[in-house]
């Protein structure tokens, strides 16, 4: 073990930090790139743009909870979750170099449509990122200690991946996609197959009291249980698109978004006080799946539709024009969800707490989407809301990770990152088809940021009903009790 580790320095905390800088930049290589190209160059309707960014989704409701699974009960090459964070790092770059080669890839495979090869490239790239993104994150947890030096690790990890997103919208915005997407691969390369053969880890964990929170698939169906309604939809919608099913009514839109309503406010509206501590668990865990998922619907209705939102509300920009004004704006929003989480967010959740200043960061978050659809009316006007709404993006891809960690039992963390994760996935299939073929009727899109506002409202509610856990005493590192 290197003496970094032993430590738990800085110097360790960034070194752990950059499997998942990997994987979050072929994620911001995605979102710079993938509206834009199949928007320009191929020519590909909003709902069909919606529809390939759907691919995600669905390989993240598969890959995320198996993989997570797996990388808790195996051992090989010197880890649980190193062997992941490899094939994954590995899949995800070689993914990347199909992006701008669609026409390529459609000839070598014999495929008539660069709708269906889009679908399969966003595949293939998010089951790659897929296999190897909740190891990373898991891999934080295993190796720190529950508490404040958790906290740290994925501020830590927020910060240096957010460093590196912006990095992304800076080789977008200054060169092109083609070079952004080439430098993408290399740079993923270089950080999922090297870190992981220097950070040594845990192989024993001693079982908490968390029987009841997971095993099985049915428990851990129940576990999910405010995201059912979101489950549902996804069920029906995905055949639905896909083969093009003539379906002349929404009932079954509506039934599932009353479910969604019924089961999330049930879940919020659960006493924790007096259950067992494995019943507590299970309860604050599913209140955060309710909170996170409407963060999400709002998070990935602005990554997907921000093209047209641009193409709208700046209508004498070009496709170039519109592709920078998107580089810059993400720039904006990952420099400030950079710089935040280590210098800003973690020193106050030592004053106030995780879930409150989560809360608050959520609630700033929906000013800003607030202030997109009312005042995004100039491309500087854009960019200085992004400021606003990157401080919730900060929070929102660092501190839930480290109140959710607290939730579970920690031999069964790739479990619970997976579970985790569908309140990302189902909520992204909302925005990928249901916003998507909303938006794809309506003449006035700059709707997506009154969409994302109301949704980051009810989660800034939701999250007013999580309950703070207290900080553990003086907790020692893990691995002090390892082999």
């Amino acid at each position: 073990m290197l003496a970094i580790q032993k430590k738990l320095t800085n110097g360790f905390y960034a070194l752990l930090s950059l499997p998942s800088t990997a994987l979050g930049f072929a994620l911001s290589v995605q979102i710079s790139a993938l509206s834009w190209l199949l928007s320009t160059r191929y020519n590909l309707a909003i709902d069909e743009v919606g529809l390939v960014w759907a691919a995600g989704p669905i390989a993240g409701i598969f890959g995320q909870v198996i993989f997570g699974v797996l990388s808790d009960k195996v051992w090989f090459w010197g880890g649980r979750r190193r062997p992941f964070i490899l094939i994954g790092g590995l899949l995800a770059a070689m993914s990347l170099l199909a992006l701008p080669n669609l026409e390529i890839v459609s000839a070598k495979l014999g495929i008539d449509g660069i709708l269906v090869v889009a679908i399969a490239v966003a595949l293939a790239l998010d089951l790659s990122i897929n296999v190897g993104f909740n190891p990373t994150r898991s891999i934080i947890a295993d190796v720190t200690p529950e508490g404040k030096e958790r906290t740290k690790g994925y501020t830590y990890m927020q910060t240096i991946s957010g460093t590196f997103g912006m990095l992304a919208y800076v080789i977008g915005a200054v060169f092109d996609k083609y070079f952004l997407i080439y430098s993408g691969a290399a740079l993923v390369l270089f950080f999922t197959l090297i870190p992981p053969f220097f950070i040594q880890e845990p192989n024993n964990f001693e079982e908490e009291d968390h029987q009841d929170a997971g095993g099985g698939w049915w428990e851990s169906l129940l576990a999910i249980r405010p995201l059912w309604g979101f489950l549902l939809y996804a069920l029906y919608r995905i055949p639905v698109r896909l083969f093009h099913f003539i379906v002349d009514n929404n009932f079954v839109e509506y039934f599932c978004a009353l479910l969604t309503v019924i089961l999330v406010v049930q879940t919020l509206l659960q006493k924790e006080e007096g259950q067992s501590k494995a019943v507590a668990s299970r309860m604050g865990f599913q209140k955060i799946l309710a909170a996170h998922s409407f963060t999400w619907i709002g998070v990935q209705t602005m990554f997907i539709y921000m093209f047209a939102f641009l193409q709208y509300r700046l209508p004498d920009l070009d496709n170039d024009g519109v592709g920078r004004v998107i580089d810059i704006a993400f720039l904006t929003l990952n420099g400030v969800a950079a710089l935040l989480p280590a210098f800003l967010l973690e020193p106050l959740t030592r004053r106030i707490g995780r879930v409150r200043t989560h809360l608050l960061s959520i609630a700033l978050m929906t000013l800003g989407y607030l202030g997109l659809w009312l005042l995004g009316t100039s491309a500087s006007a854009i960019y200085f809301l992004m400021v606003i709404v990157g401080v919730g993006w900060s929070a929102t891809i660092s501190l839930v990770f480290a109140i959710m960690s607290q939730k579970v039992d920690p031999k069964k963390m790739g479990l619970y990152m997976g579970l985790f994760n569908l309140s990302v996935v189902l909520p992204q299939l909302v925005a990928s088809l249901g916003v998507g073929e909303y938006l794809k009727d309506v003449p006035d899109k700059s709707l997506t940021f009154l969409i994302c506002a109301i949704c980051l409202g009810i989660s800034t509610l939701a999250w007013s009903m999580v309950k703070e856990e207290a900080e553990p005493a003086d907790p020692e590192p893990v691995l002090q009790h390892s082999h």
